[in-house]
């Protein structure tokens, strides 16, 4: 799952809160939460941080801020997971695509196409941000609150992402199980989602 150890649920007292909370919330224990395993702290810190951004945005603004700045880090693990929050909301699996390929079909309007393009941008390479694409943003609404909140949405997803990405956490199995095959090969844009384990041979299956 990971290129370093990651301890188990007995390794601590925080850590195995954590877990035992990610597993009554996701009903199995995700990946993302054992790479932390180490330092439960930073995780609960982390996701305290995305509470505040969030705070401030409504979902969808958020959920697409990430799954751009996702995309631009190659990050399958969060492309994945906020491109399944996105289906709950109400994207259909060929709109979702149309937004991850830029498409014009995608159902988003010119202001969320500028969101995206801009938080990709920060992902990319910050110092490339000029004030044209800051007023940009502006006229498509945004106050400078707003541009504050959509790059620290962006700028918060390169600490996780690359975490995750470097620590070898590869996207959990149960994305096969709950997205259909065209959309999770849409949403794979880096490591590959994790396979289940074959059954063991001594205990056999049922033919």
């Amino acid at each position: 799952m990971a290129f370093i150890h990651t301890p188990n649920a007995s390794a601590s007292e925080k850590t195995t809160s954590m877990y035992a909370s990610a597993e009554a919330n996701y009903g199995y224990l995700p990946n993302m939460y054992r790479a932390f395993g180490h330092r439960p702290e930073v995780m609960e810190s982390w996701a305290a941080l995305l509470s505040s951004i969030r705070s401030h945005m409504s979902l969808r603004r958020y959920e697409l801020v990430t799954l751009a700045a996702a995309k631009e880090l190659k990050s399958s693990y969060c492309m994945l997971a906020h491109g399944s929050v996105l289906l709950r909301e109400g994207f259909t699996s060929d709109g979702l695509t149309a937004v991850v390929n830029e498409t014009d079909k995608a159902p988003i309007d010119a202001g969320e196409r500028a969101i995206m393009a801009f938080a990709a941008k920060v992902a990319r390479d910050a110092t490339s941000v000029t004030q044209q694409d800051i007023d940009g943003l502006k006229k498509h609404g945004l106050s400078d609150a707003d541009v504050f909140d959509v790059t620290a949405a962006a700028a918060a997803r390169c600490f996780f992402s690359k975490m995750l990405d470097a620590l070898g956490a590869a996207p959990d199995h149960a994305y096969i199980e709950r997205l259909e095959p065209n959309v999770r090969k849409t949403l794979s844009v880096g490591r590959e989602v994790e396979r289940p384990l074959a059954p063991s041979p001594s205990r056999g299956t049922s033919q």
